[in-house]
């Protein structure tokens, strides 16, 4: 079974930043995604960034130029750098692996981001 540990979330102002890393018990080399997703109250988890197998990655319109998604194959960890953070940042961030296809993912615990005016 395949676990994910998030951690690197916390308490920021606006305009800080934040690293968070996820630390995947198997290969993230041979998986065909890995991503963050965030989940602010009374909204639906949205995607965040992901990196597919072409490598490429694909970010949310919000974040585009703030977020850097990167990962660590040897290490077995996925990251991710936000900068210029806005309170509308604020969520829950999970970590996700894709084995598929068909579908095959498994989910982080995730960690709490908080940006502050």
């Amino acid at each position: 079974q395949v676990q994910l540990v998030e951690s690197g979330g916390g308490l920021v102002q606006a305009g800080g930043s934040l690293r968070l890393s996820c630390a995947v018990s198997s290969t993230i080399g041979s998986s065909s995604s890995v991503g963050w997703y965030r989940q602010a109250p009374g909204k639906q988890r949205e995607s965040v960034a992901v990196i597919r197998v072409s490598g490429r990655p694909a970010y949310a319109d919000s974040v585009e130029g703030r977020f850097t998604i990167s990962r660590d194959n040897a290490g077995n960890t996925v990251y991710l750098q936000m900068d210029s953070l806005k309170p509308e940042d604020t969520g829950v961030y999970y970590c996700m692996i894709d084995y598929g296809p068909p579908r095959y993912a498994f989910w982080g615990q995730g960690t709490q981001v908080t940006v502050s005016s």
